[in-house]
């Protein structure tokens, strides 16, 4: 036993085993011409007028950030037709679910959502102390009958990831309608809308509903909706997230937050960047015509391919995924094996540029190394056979 073992709080002692489970992530400084494509990172990086106002703020660094962020949230309330009291900056979405998670549960509770979905839902509920209850899923899809069926007295949160990472599937709006409508009062339902602005461009080409999530919390429902500066904004290394929900609750959570936990560099960054249209619609365009290249590549090479909402795709390559992205990653391309998400044939991977989802491709072919029926296939095919 060591030395500390009883002192530490049960949730610390149990997440030790979950943060050692987590894949290693790739360290590009070892491999400086490494492709990382396992972090649904933008590819293009931030906007240029997010860059400017960075460069600007670093004049200021000695000073404190704005503990409120209060000219980004009113900002954000402008642009989401809210007040900024429904509005809550935090230092990347995961921060606001740790708030949530330490605001709504405790010892004895639980939170419900699917099997497969975002790896941080289990790790913020465990350190409130509370449980976490994983429905099955369906067609790599959320079951939302599943998930209410496992809604009892104790379930104070449900999280619904919209897309889902790591399977890209979405809900459309009126299911969505219909399961809120279904849910219990005692339960608040976090929206986890990551993805939204890939999210809403496949919708719109696709003509389908994607959500109703902003009606929602102006309507006053027990719904908090989760958007971040990470995707598409490209700003994943700044750590700057938000809520949008019920002004009494995003209240509560802010008295947990830390002080200045958001930096005056990102509140800048964010500022500059929602105001940036042009850039997000490169983004967006590419994401949807690259996806098509890639889930098209994946799928001659004998791979099942998930389709996507996302800047990422699923895909179940039939054999040991962490193996095969080790070897991949021999071929200079990072892609994320989803063992730990209960899926050990599959992969996850970013859709970059078009020159890095190519070098993924040609990678991808040659998996046949690995002797599998699906590598066979793969490396044939990458041939012309």
């Amino acid at each position: 036993m060591s030395r500390f073992f009883d002192l530490v709080s049960k949730p610390a002692r149990d997440l030790g085993t979950a943060h050692a489970s987590r894949p290693t992530p790739s360290l590009p400084e070892r491999r400086p011409h490494l492709v990382k494509l396992d972090s649904n990172e933008n590819p293009f990086g931030p906007s240029p007028r997010a860059l400017e106002a960075m460069r600007a703020a670093l004049n200021a660094a000695n000073s404190y950030p704005d503990d409120d962020c209060g000219l980004l949230r009113r900002e954000l309330g402008s642009y989401h037709g809210l007040p900024p009291e429904q509005v809550l900056v935090t230092a990347g979405s995961t921060a606001l679910l740790s708030l949530l998670c330490q605001t709504l549960l405790a010892p004895g509770l639980n939170a419900v959502t699917s099997q497969r979905s975002f790896i941080v839902y289990s790790m913020a509920v465990q350190a409130a102390g509370a449980h976490l209850v994983e429905a099955p899923m369906q067609d790599d899809r959320f079951d939302l009958e599943a998930i209410l069926a496992a809604v009892d007295s104790q379930t104070r949160i449900v999280f619904v990831a919209n897309p889902n990472n790591p399977t890209g599937t979405m809900l459309e709006a009126p299911v969505v309608d219909s399961f809120l409508a279904r849910l219990p009062g005692h339960v608040v339902v976090i929206l986890d809308e990551a993805y939204y602005e890939f999210a809403r461009h496949f919708a719109s080409l696709r003509k389908i509903e994607y959500s109703h999530s902003l009606d929602y919390v102006r309507q006053g429902a027990s719904v908090v909706v989760l958007r971040t500066f990470s995707k598409a904004h490209g700003l994943a290394g700044l750590r700057i997230g938000y809520g949008l929900g019920p002004a009494e609750l995003l209240a509560y959570c802010a008295r947990m937050r830390n002080t200045f936990s958001v930096s005056s560099v990102a509140q800048v960054a964010g500022l500059a960047a929602l105001d940036d249209s042009a850039h997000i619609r490169r983004v967006v365009e590419n994401n949807t015509m690259q996806s098509r290249v890639v889930g098209e590549g994946l799928s001659a090479l004998g791979y099942r391919v998930v389709p996507t909402w996302t800047n990422f795709l699923f895909c179940d390559l039939g054999e040991d995924a962490a193996a095969a992205a080790n070897r991949l990653q021999e071929e200079g391309v990072a892609v994320r094996p989803l063992g730990h998400w209960g899926a050990p044939n599959c992969i996850r991977v970013t859709i970059g540029t078009p020159e890095q989802n190519q070098a993924f491709l040609q990678a991808a072919g040659s998996l046949g190394s690995s002797g599998s029926a699906a590598g066979v296939r793969a490396a044939g095919l990458a041939r012309g056979k």
